[in-house]
């Protein structure tokens, strides 16, 4: 009996609560790096390729602390890019709303991995092989429950906790923050066509997947850093499994390059424009930051026209696409007090049908950025002017 109890007490290992402690974080981790350097870089997006050894830990290892299969996950993420913020969306806290999709994520992926029309479009190109059509997808309860024995086995009664805490890791961090958080709240290097935001500079605790905007921006790259102070720990394993030889990254993110001064436009300028097209949205945001910052100052604070401009400054930033029509209404209520802003707010339209073509010729969208960039050098905006003169120094 004592043997019994002392077992229940502290299991096999009769760890000490940091030593417990430790052990969780370390095996949550684990379970972090398998979900952003496999299911998600390398299968979902094909940004990277592994060795088949590798990919074999990672799948075996989701398998034991997930349950996840991997063809679902993959055509469920999938899908969110392709229909990110409209309907069809799986996880969109736009459609959703945040607090749903931040504590409920994992329910909202079980209700479309049910989708078979969803598995049959965007699961294509994940593992079938023997162990995953008879163990890994037929049986994803075994895994979990094998954890559980292992947990129990190695600390006792408290083992029960960490197992909890290794089944909840996921769907809170990685279904609920990034998926919620990260197209709600933070900040965008990029003004990609949806919502997402980086939740924090730093991607340690949830493996790089923190930097959500750049990666919705550059959706292949296997690296979802790109600002100087930013930390991508995922990309920071994949060099290490580069090294010895067990990964080959197949994309990155496009660096930006700019001309040592201003130039005639060509293809060239076009090419680096429609390939840093995001990059350009980003910066001409804060051309109309600062424009709307001016334009408030020189109005009265009792003026409704100020009211209307301070109502609108969230929706005047984002892109149009994703905004309802109450909110587009408000935008266009705002700028019609500002000759300025609503001359911003067109050149920003017209600016973006670049890139949104598809039918146009190389020599008619080159002719359409040379009209733009001259329409702005003689728009009486110095932002624009000065923007213009900057847009001439891309290259691809």
């Amino acid at each position: 009996m004592d043997q019994l109890f002392s077992f229940l007490a502290g299991g096999l290992t009769q760890a000490s609560w940091w030593q417990i402690v430790l052990f969780t974080l370390v095996m949550t981790h684990i379970t972090i790096v398998s979900v952003t350097i496999f299911l998600h870089r390398s299968q979902t997006h094909r940004g990277l390729d592994l060795h088949p050894a590798v990919m074999h830990f990672f799948r075996f290892w989701l398998w034991m602390t997930t349950g996840m299969v991997t063809k679902e996950w993959v055509a469920i993420h999938r899908k969110h890019h392709a229909k990110c913020e409209k309907e069809g969306d799986p996880h969109s806290p736009m459609l959703f709303g945040v607090w749903k999709v931040l504590f409920r994520g994992a329910d909202l992926y079980r209700v479309e991995s049910a989708n078979k029309e969803t598995m049959a479009k965007f699961g294509h190109g994940t593992p079938d092989d023997w162990l995953e059509r008879n163990v890994y997808a037929k049986h994803s309860l075994w895994g979990v429950l094998t954890m559980l024995a292992i947990d129990v086995a190695l600390f006792g009664a408290i083992g029960l906790t960490v197992w909890a805490v290794q089944m909840a890791w996921i769907p809170f961090w990685a279904a609920g923050v990034v998926n919620g958080i990260g197209h709600f709240w933070g900040y965008r290097n990029y003004n990609s066509p949806d919502t997402s935001t980086n939740v924090f500079p730093w991607g340690i605790i949830i493996g790089g997947e923190e930097l959500h905007n750049n990666h919705h921006a550059h959706g292949t790259s296997a690296k979802f850093s790109a600002k100087w102070y930013e930390i991508d720990i995922g990309w920071g394993y994949i060099q290490i499994l580069k090294f010895f030889g067990l990964a080959k990254v197949r994309k990155v993110a496009p660096k930006l390059k700019l001309e040592p001064g201003s130039k005639a436009i060509d293809l060239t300028t076009l090419n680096g424009v429609i390939t840093h097209r995001y990059e350009v949205l980003a910066r001409y945001g804060e051309i109309m930051k600062t424009t709307l910052r001016e334009e408030m100052s020189k109005l009265k604070p009792a003026d409704g026209s100020a009211t209307r401009l301070q109502r609108a400054r969230r929706w005047l930033f984002r892109n149009e696409e994703v905004l309802h029509p109450e909110q587009r209404a408000e935008v266009e209520q705002a700028i019609a007090q500002s000759k300025t802003l609503a001359t911003l707010v067109q050149m920003r339209r017209d600016l973006g049908r670049l890139w949104e073509s598809s039918s146009a010729s190389s020599e008619q969208l080159l002719h359409d950025l040379q009209a733009w960039c001259q329409r702005a050098q003689q728009s009486g905006i110095a932002g624009l002017e000065q923007f213009a003169q900057r847009l001439s120094r891309y290259a691809a």
